[in-house]
Parts: C-alpha cells; structure tokens; sequence
C-alpha cells in the first residue's frame, strides 16, 4: 500500500502557493515540494490532491490511501462533488485518476499528522521568494 500525505499552502489567500507530497509504502519515501502560483489555499489543496495521485500513479496501481488535512478536498472526493468550478475542474481530473487504482482510500488526519507534506508546501513557497 502506499500512503499518499498531500498538503497545499499559500501565503496569502489568494498568494503565493505551494504543494508538497509525501508518499511512502512498497519501499518508497518520496517528497514533493513543487511552487504552485498565486492561488487561495482551497484550491492550493486540490492541486496538492491531483499531483500527489499523479505521482502515485507512477508507483502502483493497487492500494492507495490519500491523507490530507483539508477537509473540504476530502468531503469532496468522498461526495465526488464541488459545486464551485475551479475546485470541480481539479476534482473530476483527481477523480479520473483515483479511479484507475485497485482501491483507492482517502482519510483526513488533522496537522500534526500530516507535518512532512505541510514543511513541503511552505518549503516551495519560500525557494520561491528566495528566487
């Protein structure tokens, strides 16, 4: 199984945003710290979803379960629903490939649970101003 810890952060809102994923399982521990652009946080949050299924994509198509400490993606993937359209158009692509997994799994854990991705995304938006 790989357990995919995805979170989205932005300085401002909207600000300067950035996305970190950390996946670990089948022998990987990767990390993802990726400048995103100037977005809110929520939305900061489903492009941090739709990378860390992107990269997990390349590792297996079995077990994946996604944490992530935003509740809104959560509800949004467990409903397969977000009325608002931005959200809509990252959640469908997310969805689309969640769905190519065996089983797929998402969990919200609160922050203290997901600080490796949370220390990734502000990583990015640091190297970011430090450019």
């Amino acid at each position: 199984m790989l357990e995919v810890y995805i979170d989205g952060a932005s300085a401002g809102n909207p600000g300067p945003s950035g996305i970190g994923i950390f996946i670990k399982g089948e022998g990987h521990q990767l990390r993802f710290s990726e400048y995103v652009g100037i977005y809110d946080n929520h939305t900061t949050e489903f492009i941090a979803l739709l990378r860390g299924l992107e990269e997990a994509q390349k590792l297996s198509k079995e077990l994946i379960s996604v944490r992530s400490d935003s509740q809104i993606v959560v509800a949004a993937v467990e409903k397969r629903y977000a009325k608002n359209p931005v959200y809509k158009d990252l959640l469908d692509k997310a969805l689309e490939i969640a769905d190519t997994f065996d089983f797929f799994f998402i969990k919200w854990v609160p922050d203290n649970s997901n600080l490796t991705a949370d220390q990734l995304a502000r990583k990015a938006i640091l190297n970011q101003k430090d450019s």
